[in-house]
């Protein structure tokens, strides 16, 4: 994990160029001069072609928009194993302490715990039953479907890229990051993401030398994938943990510089994770005297941020006494600045049901930021992951301890982070308008017509019985009395305003209308995609992309998507 002098943890990277209008830092562009070397004719020519007052304050070193300038960007650990899945670890790893154990009440690595609901392939844990009664399982990174969900997530919520963390590699967790590192890869591809590898030298004794080998031998072969980040025509690397004040940290100055002009001479653009007060380093800094030099060789900077706020008026005071002045200097100095954006440590509970992450949006929009990092998209060690979190004690382990979404009073769906991650990429990009109100509400009701995304549901049809996925091995039925797992169903967004329903991991088809329903895909195509449609009479039907309605057959045969309009047997009520 990542460490720093004020006891903060893992992590990394960046930021971004907005195209929303910001006042403040046009004034403050204008006050220091930034603009001196555009002539009247330079302006009046980048107005003509649409350019943004952002852009036309920026130095001509500035990057243009790219795959990490203008985007979001999210830290991936990629680091959780389990005994017998087939990783070349096979241990707990990071999920507890003693990774040779099974994680327990008293051998846990982890502060949040992840809704798996989505995962195919779970593993069974020594902690309690969950609050509803099923078996507390977790997921392993190492498989290949947990990978290719996280990615999807990013897909479907709109989250651009992917740092994927590489600590150390040539100890004994190499094998396992090595093969994360392929799977990452291929799901990045499948899903049109973005990815880059972020190397972590915490702790790392012989980095000057290793890391320049890793590349060459290892990660550079990944620049050829479609997927592989490029900004400027160059592959990204980042590297987190120059000059960081503490023993974890010790390389001299004159290593960095050297690291990363030796990256530099191999055609990358370099990202530095650098310490909170990389530029004025204050008493007790975080930062060690004599590394500016470091900081101003890297191509865009992302100071970390975990451990330094906790709540939105914190997030105010970094962004008056900090960010203001880290964008001006990196314009000034052609660096493109990229600040974390953190959800909050939940077991802190400093989420505050999403206010504190949404007001970190705004405040590095209006400050001009590149491009946003966030930290972290699967941190449950820190309680700081975005990925799908449990949403209420009902999906805790009992006495366990763990905070749900909810714990301050305010129900969340389990993918709310994710949403909120998405509506800030929006406003990165000038797609939403620069707002301090969030816009994304903790859960989607169904109150008014809304869709309850990251909900579990049940449906119940005009016949008063459940709607029954069938466990995936045959046709679905609307025949069951009560509710078990085959009657629950999570409704995921698809996109472009469409849901797709899921049981146990496997998505409902409507086969185009041309056979009885199913409950077995494994993937989100076009015909397990639906228009969820709001009755009057408070119920709700399901339209396939074939422009029929799903019927539950009054429960006397299999459920099918053939009918062209929406009478009492395709309707269903939710949650009842």
């Amino acid at each position: 994990m990542k460490t720093s002098t004020k006891n903060a943890f893992a992590g990394s990277i960046r930021r971004y160029s907005t195209l929303s209008i910001n006042w403040r830092n046009v004034l403050l562009f204008f006050a220091i001069g930034l603009l001196a070397a555009c002539s009247k004719q330079d302006l009046e020519k980048q107005l003509k072609e649409g350019a943004t007052l952002n852009k036309m304050a920026a130095t001509p070193l500035a990057s243009p928009v790219g795959d990490v300038v203008g985007k979001v960007t999210v830290g991936y650990q990629g680091w959780f194993a389990c005994i017998g899945d087939g990783s070349p670890i096979n241990a707990w790893w990071h999920w507890t302490q003693d990774w040779g154990q099974s994680p327990s009440p008293t051998n846990k690595g982890m502060k949040s715990w992840p809704d798996v609901r989505d995962y195919t392939t779970t593993f069974a844990t020594s902690f309690p039953n969950l609050g509803n009664g099923q078996q507390a399982r977790l997921f392993s990174s190492f498989t290949d479907q947990t990978v290719n969900v996280q990615f999807q997530w990013m897909q479907q919520y709109g989250i651009d890229c992917a740092a994927l963390q590489r600590f150390n590699p040539t100890g004994g967790e190499g094998p396992v990051r090595d093969a994360i590192t392929a799977k990452v890869k291929t799901a990045a591809e499948t899903y049109g993401r973005k990815f880059y590898i972020m190397y972590d030298v915490s702790g790392w004794t012989n980095m000057q030398s290793e890391i320049k080998t890793d590349w060459t031998n290892k990660m550079k072969a990944y620049t050829s994938s479609s997927a592989y980040a490029v900004q400027n025509g160059k592959p990204v690397v980042c590297i987190w943990g120059f000059g960081f004040n503490d023993n974890n940290h010790n390389f001299s100055a004159a290593a960095c510089l050297d690291v990363i002009n030796w990256f530099k001479g191999q055609g990358c653009y370099v990202i530095g994770g650098v310490p909170t007060w990389w530029r004025t380093a204050p008493a007790n800094s975080d930062s060690r005297t004599g590394f500016l030099d470091v900081y101003r060789a890297f191509n865009m900077l992302s100071p970390w941020m975990v451990g330094r706020i906790g709540s939105a008026g914190e997030s105010d005071n970094f962004y008056n006494n900090v960010n203001i002045g880290d964008q001006a200097y990196c314009n000034q100095n052609g660096i493109d600045y990229q600040p974390c954006v953190l959800p909050g440590d939940l077991q802190e509970r400093q989420r505050a049901h999403g206010d504190f992450m949404w007001r970190q949006f705004y405040n590095m929009v209006r400050v001009g930021a590149q491009g946003i990092y966030i930290s972290m998209f699967d941190e449950y060690n820190e309680g700081n992951q975005i990925a799908k979190t449990a949403e209420n004690a009902s999906f805790v382990p009992a006495g366990s301890g763990f905070w749900a979404l909810d714990e301050d009073g305010v129900a969340c769906s389990a993918d709310y982070y994710l949403r909120l991650t998405g509506d800030g990429a929006r406003m990165l990009k000038g797609q939403l308008g620069l707002t301090a109100t969030r816009p994304t509400q903790p859960i989607v009701g169904n109150n008014n017509g809304n869709i309850p995304f990251g909900q579990t549901i049940t449906l119940k049809a005009a016949n008063n019985l459940y709607v029954c996925s069938e466990n995936a091995t045959q046709a679905m039925n609307c025949n069951r009395t009560a509710v078990g797992p085959w009657e629950q169903f999570t409704v995921v967004n698809a996109g472009n305003g469409k849901v797709a329903l899921q049981n146990l991991g496997k998505y409902v088809s409507s086969e185009n209308g041309t056979q009885a329903i199913t409950c077995n895909r494994t993937a989100i195509g076009g015909w397990e995609q639906f228009d969820w449609i709001a009755n009057a009479d408070g119920t709700i039907s399901l339209k396939g992309n074939n422009g029929a309605f799903i019927s539950g057959e009054n429960g006397t045969q299999p459920m099918t998507c053939t009918r062209t309009t929406a009478g009492a047997t395709e309707k269903f009520r939710v949650n009842q």
